[in-house]
């Protein structure tokens, strides 16, 4: 049988990155949570005025923005693709580049971000439904006359829940890693056309 304790340790062991990284307390990373990028963040170059962000819509910008936005573009070829770009383009056209670019990628960051915390939630969720699970099982076992196959269903579904959620868990590193490595692609982007600006 599982020890009461043992679903208690799990929980403390991954219960501490809930909130830790600012005051959302669905918040399961350990990195500060940041709803927004701004362009300012990851851009030193100007900032786009309104004939840029027309240019941004520009179906060869669009194309080139939603190719070079692909983390399975490896930064060494999309900078080349950028520098091929440049050799023929105004700044104009460049800025609105980056534009283009940050707009794509703070979309898909920003809806990674609402399902991280909706992750966290569910695991909230769960995290509670254990400790439910772990105190239904105490009662049954303090019984006087304890009905074991009650005590072994409820061992069973404690199992199973505390089983989902290591392998949440174990996963979370990963999914709190996506939204800085967006980040990082945009910055480096932004600095590989910033450098071919006059």
């Amino acid at each position: 049988m599982i020890r009461p304790t043992l679903a208690v340790m799990a929980l403390l062991a991954a219960g501490p990155a809930f909130g830790a990284a600012g005051i959302d307390p669905d918040w399961p990373c350990i990195q500060r949570k940041q709803p927004n990028l701004s362009m300012g963040q990851v851009w030193t170059g100007p900032i786009p005025d309104e004939a840029a962000l027309e240019l941004a819509r520009d179906p060869q910008i669009v194309r080139l923005a939603d190719r070079l936005e692909q983390r399975r573009l490896p930064i060494e070829e999309a900078e080349t693709t950028i520098a091929d770009f440049a050799a023929e383009a105004e700044d104009g056209q460049l800025v609105a580049l980056m534009q283009a670019i940050f707009d794509r990628i703070e979309r898909d960051r920003s809806a990674l971000i609402a399902g991280i915390a909706r992750y966290g939630q569910s695991q909230l969720s769960l995290s509670q439904r254990i400790e439910e699970r772990r105190a239904e099982m105490a009662a049954l076992e303090a019984a006087e006359s304890p009905d074991f196959d009650a005590i072994d269903a409820a061992e069973e579904a404690l199992e199973w829940d505390q089983r989902i959620f290591t392998e949440r868990q174990q996963s979370l590193t990963y999914v709190c890693e996506t939204p800085v490595i967006l980040e990082q692609r945009v910055f480096a982007l932004g600095r590989a056309i910033v450098s071919h600006l006059d």
